[in-house]
């Protein structure tokens, strides 16, 4: 098995490409064209938020770690996203953000970020824990 300092640069792009993938469908879900500005618009908080949740979460330690790594991850990004997209106005108007949003958010985010890696622990053959040497 590849050791996990090899699934670190595949973590932080699967999860980038999730979280991105995630606000262009729901970009183009509500205003059906792939303007570049408003899809800037509405990824930046959960990107950013993605960032910290990486930075928080010690994603180089576990990267594909369902449990020790996703959650954390999701959470994060999803809490934090929620929070800049409120607090800017991304996507609505400033201090407003629809329960709707936020379960979709929510959902989605969770079935990906957490997801993923539950597959990839599952293809790899390793619970994502840290073994001892």
């Amino acid at each position: 098995m590849a050791t996990k300092k090899s699934h670190l640069p595949i973590a932080l792009i699967v999860d980038l490409i999730l979280v991105v993938l995630f606000t262009i469908v729901g970009h183009y879900t509500h205003s059906h064209n792939f303007d570049p500005q408003g899809l800037m618009t509405t990824a930046w908080p959960f990107v950013a938020a993605l960032v910290i949740a990486w930075l928080l979460t010690g994603i180089w330690d576990r990267p594909i770690a369902p449990l020790a790594t996703g959650t954390g991850v999701w959470a994060i990004t999803v809490l934090v996203g929620l929070v800049l997209r409120g607090v800017t106005g991304a996507g609505g108007d400033p201090g407003t953000v629809p329960v709707s949003f936020m379960i979709v958010a929510t959902s989605l985010n969770l079935i990906t970020l957490v997801g993923w890696r539950l597959i990839a622990t599952a293809v790899s053959g390793g619970s994502g824990r840290r073994r001892s040497r």
